[in-house]
């Protein structure tokens, strides 16, 4: 699976759609998302997707967070222990209330998840009021607005005391301004008068012509401060303690917010991926078939981009895409195979309108596959991958095929792209590949459930108009291209 994701793009996919989550669960999720081989339970995925959409569109974002440690804060308050003021404030921040009455109003069944969630308005408004801006607020309590309000004024006393002694000591002075240093207030003395002072000497200057003294009158001050600084501190742990608790005692509640939101931000994840390519809700048929109509590879710009009409299926299991290089036979492939590998997983597709069967898997051939690794050429690295697919195909299957047969002698090639249709159309699944080969074009043109179809291509401008026509076979058009480009006519005989 993981290969065939590579080969169609659809990680690019994934990478595109992790951006739209906020949570690690979710991207973890996104991450593990596979092929739904339920039809009920795929039917249910992409009606969450369309109805997410809905929302987004009609009552804007939710208003999810990201829950990034909140399980660990959470583990953490559960052992007894206490809790920090940023961890607290997080902790509030993931009880946020998930409103979607907008959504109930416009009758979008997703609406009615936000009634599997517990609010916590108690617990959030408590932790709102007595935690501001990562500390505990004053308000947290009447003790601790009584000491912080004493702290702030023995502070403008010990400044006032300071300030008192430089007025009436001037010539003394080196500086017009009190400063803090080791938590005291000093008032900086000239060297030559420190017997002048009275106080306690807390620092010196660089050069030693300045000394720091705390004055005596402001020192009294200071010791207040001390105590009234250990009772605030007590005080805040104790809240801290308290609101810990409380976390802890509404964790089996929170826990289950934690798993609804992770839910819901996979589900709105899926909403934003459809709005980003402008995605539509595949139809989900019983009847071995693809349909797609005004179909893009979701990684193209939709400006220019040319869509794909395509159709197999009502006794038609193969299609053998011809035409020219650069004409787009590798593009389509791919837009035909990721939009099924999309759909499957529950994910609206990149077009105007799609009905595409159940698939137990998708089979994939595409690029040339050298390794040097494994001392594999081009040719070899192919076949490796066809018998693999080979293995592994069922009437269930979808299997694409990019230059059948190349990378080996035109003649032997041909003989074994052949060979591979042949193997494909006995197992009955549904299979796309591309060729140059004149001859394949002909088995397909004759073959039962198997049908040609060509990429046009502009004879006047030289370029490809990428675009499918089913029942025809297209050209390589290598001659017509290299006389318009000047190729002698003796060399093109």
């Amino acid at each position: 699976m993981k290969q065939t994701e590579i080969s169609l793009e659809f990680d690019k996919i994934k990478q595109k759609w992790a951006e739209c989550a906020l949570t690690e669960a979710a991207r973890k999720s996104i991450e593990d998302t596979g092929m739904i081989l339920s039809e009920v339970e795929l039917a249910a995925r992409l009606r969450e997707t369309t109805e997410s959409r809905q929302m987004l569109e009609k009552c804007g974002t939710p208003p999810l967070v990201s829950l990034e440690g909140i399980r660990e804060i959470l583990t953490v308050a559960e052992k007894g222990q206490c809790l920090t003021p940023p961890e607290l404030e997080r902790m509030a921040g993931a009880f946020v209330a998930v409103k979607l009455e907008r959504g109930k109003a416009h009758g979008i069944p997703l609406a009615w998840y936000e009634e599997n969630l517990d609010p916590l308005e108690e617990l959030r408004e408590q932790l709102r009021y007595q935690i501001w801006n990562e500390q505990v607020s004053d308000n947290a309590s009447k003790l601790l607005k009584s000491l912080r309000g004493d702290i702030l004024r023995s502070e403008d006393k010990m400044r006032e005391k300071a300030e008192s002694v430089m007025r009436a000591n001037k010539e003394c002075m080196s500086d017009h301004f009190s400063t803090i240093r080791n938590g005291h207030v000093c008032i900086p003395v000239k060297k030559e008068y420190k017997f002048k002072i009275s106080g306690i000497l807390i620092d010196k200057s660089s050069t030693g012509s300045t000394l720091f003294i705390e004055p005596a009158a402001a020192a009294r001050y200071y010791d207040q401060l001390q105590e009234l600084q250990i009772d605030e501190e007590n005080e805040v742990r104790r809240i801290l303690y308290e609101l810990s608790s409380l976390v802890a005692e509404s964790a089996d509640t929170i826990r289950q917010n934690i798993g609804m939101m992770e839910k819901l931000d996979f589900i709105f994840s899926k909403g934003k991926l459809s709005v980003y390519y402008d995605g539509r809700e595949p139809q989900i048929v019983g009847e071995r078939k693809i349909y797609l109509r005004g179909a893009r590879h979701p990684l193209m710009d939709k400006s220019i981009c040319v869509p794909l009409d395509f159709s197999m299926g009502d006794g038609i299991n193969g299609i053998v895409i011809t035409g020219p290089n650069t004409g787009g036979k590798t593009v389509a492939l791919k837009t035909v195979a990721l939009s099924c590998l999309m759909a499957q997983c529950g994910l609206h597709i990149a077009c105007e309108e799609a009905a595409i069967c159940m698939n137990r898997n998708i089979l994939c051939d595409i690029g040339d596959g050298q390794s040097l690794s494994e001392n594999l050429s081009t040719f070899s690295a192919h076949i490796v991958n066809v018998l693999d697919i080979l293995r592994k195909v069922t009437p269930e299957s979808l299997v694409v095929m990019d230059e059948l047969g190349s990378g080996t002698d035109p003649a032997e090639g041909m003989g074994i792209a052949v060979a591979i249709l042949e193997e494909l159309k006995k197992s009955g699944a549904l299979f796309l590949v591309t060729t140059h080969y004149p001859e394949v074009k002909e088995y397909a043109a004759a073959a039962e459930g198997l049908i040609n179809a060509r990429m046009t291509f502009d004879r006047e401008s030289l370029q490809p108009t990428y675009q499918m026509v089913i029942g025809e076979a297209g050209e390589s058009c290598a001659f017509y291209i290299a006389a318009r480009l000047g190729m002698p006519e003796h060399m093109l005989r």
